[in-house]
């Protein structure tokens, strides 16, 4: 973004108005940055200080990535593949300043309810859980479980581990064979308070 930026210093941030700690991310970079990519996706012309993209293109989406924005589920996830493009803006500091999601219509995500050090961690969080909606990325479809968010205890081979001298073993429903008394079972483990 520095090369976006008007002052000599090729500062992005600056301290927030109203007082505060950290540093805020200004918007006008921001934008400059937004605006440049779309021009090179879409191409675009001035018109009267506005820019026009080309006729029928559809702007990206852009997304800011911010502790307080919309959480991120499966059902966002895959309303993201309706976009030709996305763009996702990773925050950092103390956030980036509110005039760039105004002017660049953007959607503030967020990845959970704490505190990271920037933005890149939520953006992958946000390209991986948009990509696996992808048919072919998941190996089975089956995989793609909306609903499964809450994973059930998993258990592969041996049938018993043994470690220092103790044995542990896969619980005997899931040997049992039988698919009703199973889903029973990963279901209640499911469920489970945590």
């Amino acid at each position: 973004m520095r090369d976006f930026v008007t002052n000599k210093w090729g500062k992005v941030d600056e301290r927030p108005y109203g007082g505060g700690p950290g540093m805020v991310i200004q918007a006008e970079p921001v934008i400059k940055a937004v605006e440049k990519i779309t021009t090179s996706i879409y191409g675009s012309k001035k018109l009267n200080n506005t820019t026009i993209y080309r006729s029928g293109s559809k702007k990206p989406k852009v997304i800011i990535t911010s502790a307080g924005g919309k959480p991120l589920t499966n059902a966002y996830a895959k309303s993201l593949l309706k976009n030709k493009d996305v763009i996702i803006i990773c925050g950092r500091y103390e956030g980036i300043d509110a005039r760039a999601k105004k002017v660049l219509k953007a959607e503030e995500v967020s990845v959970g309810s704490y505190i990271l050090t920037g933005g890149e961690v939520p953006a992958l969080a946000i390209i991986d859980a948009a990509a696996r909606q992808i048919p072919g990325v998941l190996g089975r479809f089956e995989s793609l479980e909306e609903s499964r968010v809450a994973s059930h205890d998993t258990y592969t081979r041996p049938e018993v581990l043994k470690v220092k001298g103790k044995s542990y073993r896969v619980p005997k429903v899931l040997l049992s064979g039988h698919h009703a008394q199973m889903d029973a079972w990963k279901e209640k483990k499911r469920s489970r308070p945590a």
